[in-house]
């Protein structure tokens, strides 16, 4: 029976069907490594305590019906303040920020404010779900297949000859489902770029907007430090929205809390479309938001607490990988910038396993490190990479790290069976 040309022709995500994958296998009592999921697992990583206590109190005193369907004003000015004091940008509260159930709505409002069918979106590959909501407005898809050796982030120069004509930028960074960050000179090349595109436009043309997803911006490691377009360039304010939120900063996935900051014509359009869609945070949760970024000190003790135990499972694994490449397995990886991700080269493909069987492709490949190492990677096609790329995304949201030894070890004797 006929259904939507939308409908019809929307992929579904690899990562779902990995992640049923893994569950069955689970169901069966195997032990799986599952690497595959950008959450986490709040027995490893649970909520700020304080955060928690103030989500109870919040329900407890009575806050459970509807929210204002931009946010209650508490909690957007609580947002203004956070943001201005950790990353000097200033959005008014009331007219530049709205709060929604995590990024997933505010991402589809931006792309439903900006982009008309048929217009052009530059985005980057592999990048989180930019060629589903590309497609959810039948626009024109602009894609960046980007290289190893820039660490999988798009340069000025690569996206130069595409921006003209084009009606949204996204970009990410921190990145998912890399785990690499834009340094200081590679994003202020690509400011320069919009920002000449939007000079070249006449009155009457629609400017070139950049979405900037920001949802890991919190979570840099090292020497790797967080920059925005409009810290470097102010003159892009008028034309950037930040995708922003605590979902990945306080490992609050399921509390639902995100925003959005942006100039105000494009912020009160999104608005609109966020009060028909219903997407709101709940109540509770906003109330408890609004109290808990105010508590300073706390947010402080846990980001330091929280950051530290990420990066120390991202660079044990890191350095089991390079371990194994020093081993001479055909594995490599790149080292930990930011988010809760480690990007893997597992290169296996023409490989043959012990029954002689040939490892045809990377979906055999990724197939074979399930079954034989219980290791559970997304491979970067799931992200709109190439089908034959041999480079994967390994979440360590639910890593507990005193199995990353046993991980390793099981990897390579799954390495070692094969010819």
């Amino acid at each position: 029976m006929k259904l939507s040309h939308l409908a019809e022709t929307l992929i579904g995500s690899e990562i779902i069907k990995l992640a049923g994958e893994i569950k069955e296998k689970q169901a069966k009592g195997e032990k799986i490594y599952n690497f595959t999921i950008g959450d986490f697992d709040p027995k490893v990583f649970p909520i700020p305590a304080e955060f928690e206590e103030e989500i109870i109190k919040a329900y407890k005193e009575g806050f459970t019906n509807y929210p204002p369907a931009d946010g209650i004003p508490e909690l957007r000015k609580s947002v203004s303040e956070f943001i201005a004091e950790h990353e000097n940008l200033t959005y008014d509260p009331a007219k530049e920020i709205v709060i929604s159930c995590g990024g997933r709505p505010i991402i589809y409002a931006t792309f439903r404010t900006i982009v008309d069918r048929g217009e052009k979106v530059v985005y980057a590959t592999p990048s989180w779900n930019n060629n589903h909501y590309t497609h959810f407005l039948e626009a024109e898809h602009v894609v960046l297949e980007t290289k190893p050796e820039n660490d999988f982030m798009p340069t000025a120069a690569e996206l130069k000859p595409l921006l003209k004509g084009a009606t949204l930028l996204a970009l990410c960074s921190p990145q998912n489902p890399t785990g690499t960050a834009f340094g200081k000179q590679q994003l202020e090349e690509i400011c320069d770029l919009v920002i000449a595109e939007n000079k070249s436009r006449g009155a009457d043309e629609k400017p070139l907007y950049v979405m900037f997803d920001q949802m890991y911006w919190v979570l840099t490691f090292g020497q790797t430090q967080h920059y925005t377009p409009v810290s470097l360039r102010p003159e892009l304010r008028d034309y950037t929205i930040f995708i922003d939120g605590m979902s990945k900063a306080f490992a609050a996935t399921g509390v639902r809390v995100g925003w959005a900051l942006g100039p105000a014509h494009v912020i009160g359009k999104m608005k609109s479309i966020l009060s028909h869609v219903g997407a709101w945070s709940p109540m509770a949760e906003q109330h408890a938001a609004a109290r808990y970024l105010r508590r300073k000190d706390e947010v402080n003790v846990y980001l330091k607490k929280f950051k530290g135990e990420v990066e120390e499972r991202l660079q044990k694994i890191y350095e089991g990988f390079d371990s194994l490449k020093k081993a001479g397995h055909p594995v490599e990886a790149i080292a930990p910038q930011a988010a809760i991700y480690l990007t893997l080269k597992i290169d296996l493909a023409g490989k043959k396993t012990a029954d002689g069987t040939v490892l045809a492709d990377q979906a055999a490949v990724t197939s074979y490190i399930l079954n034989e190492a219980k290791l559970g990677l997304v491979p970067f096609y799931a992200f709109g990479a190439p089908k034959t790329s041999p480079w994967y995304r390994l979440s360590v949201g639910t890593c507990v790290k005193e199995e990353i030894p046993a991980m390793i070890a099981q990897l390579k004797a799954a390495l070692e069976k094969l010819q």
